[in-house]
């Protein structure tokens, strides 16, 4: 697993960011057990503590959930299908404001748009 964090922000967002990312995008299906809070935080390079904030608030989002003694879980697919719809979302208005100050019409966009889809 690779981590992308940027050490000027809070680490346990990032965690639960890029973790939401995996979850939607499928790396982690529902049912799926995820590493462990060790394992996460020596791949991150970060204080397994950290991990398990992330995890937790990722728990109240109803992402994820642990199961005593066996680790953390990914959460039915609904709630995968919540987290990509909002990473989905997000990016997607990344990529329209990162367009718009390039002075893009909306019109431009479309056509780069369509040419990628080819």
């Amino acid at each position: 697993m690779e981590w992308n964090l940027d050490r000027k922000r809070p680490i346990a967002p990032q965690l639960c960011e890029q973790l939401s990312v995996q979850i939607a995008g499928g790396q982690f299906p529902p049912g799926c057990r995820l590493p462990s809070v060790r394992d996460i935080a020596l791949s991150a390079g970060v204080n397994p503590n950290t991990v398990q904030k992330a995890l937790e608030s990722l728990a109240e989002e109803g992402i994820v959930y642990a199961e005593r003694g066996s680790g953390w879980y990914v959460s039915d697919s609904a709630g995968a299908a919540a987290v990509r719809d909002e990473v989905v979302r997000a990016r997607t208005a990344e990529y329209f404001e990162a367009m718009g100050a390039l002075g893009l019409s909306e019109d431009e966009i479309k056509r780069y748009v369509e040419e990628w889809k080819k």
